[in-house]
């Protein structure tokens, strides 16, 4: 009876391991985005911009920290220092020179041979929250 108990226990944790490391492994496929609140933000019109309006903005920092932390950590890494999955953002470059290939990744993502590498974040998260991102992104830059 004890032994049976034993195993009982034994093969519960291996099940338990499993489905934890399957998670892990799941985390990276499709997720939903978490929505940000940008109504601190000054609006900045419909069209998208090419260069950041907030940068400098206290405000957009804090809230580009947490909308990364909810939607881009977890390919690109805490504090934007990849892990390998996805590239390593502290490398961007800064200033108005940068903006341009931020903001077309941010919008439309990034696929190679029919793979998608990055979902387009353009349309669900919206443009305010994208250069808030960015904004809070060039805090954390290293050349």
């Amino acid at each position: 009876m004890m032994r049976n108990k034993g195993r009982i226990a034994l093969i519960g944790a291996t099940c338990l391991l499993g489905a934890s490391i399957t998670s892990s492994l799941l985390a990276h496929g499709n997720v939903t985005p978490q929505a940000v609140e940008t109504a601190a933000l000054p609006d900045i019109g419909e069209e998208w911009l090419q260069h950041n309006p907030y940068r400098g903005n206290a405000d957009a920092v804090k809230i580009g920290e947490s909308a990364y932390g909810q939607n881009c950590a977890r390919c690109h890494g805490l504090d934007g220092e990849s892990g390998g999955i996805a590239p390593d953002l502290r490398y961007l470059e800064v200033g108005d020179s940068g903006d341009e290939w931020y903001i077309q990744r941010f919008q439309h993502g990034s696929s190679h041979d029919g793979k998608v590498y990055m979902p387009p974040m353009g349309e669900v998260l919206g443009q305010k929250a994208g250069w808030a991102i960015r904004a809070w992104l060039e805090t954390k830059h290293q050349e």
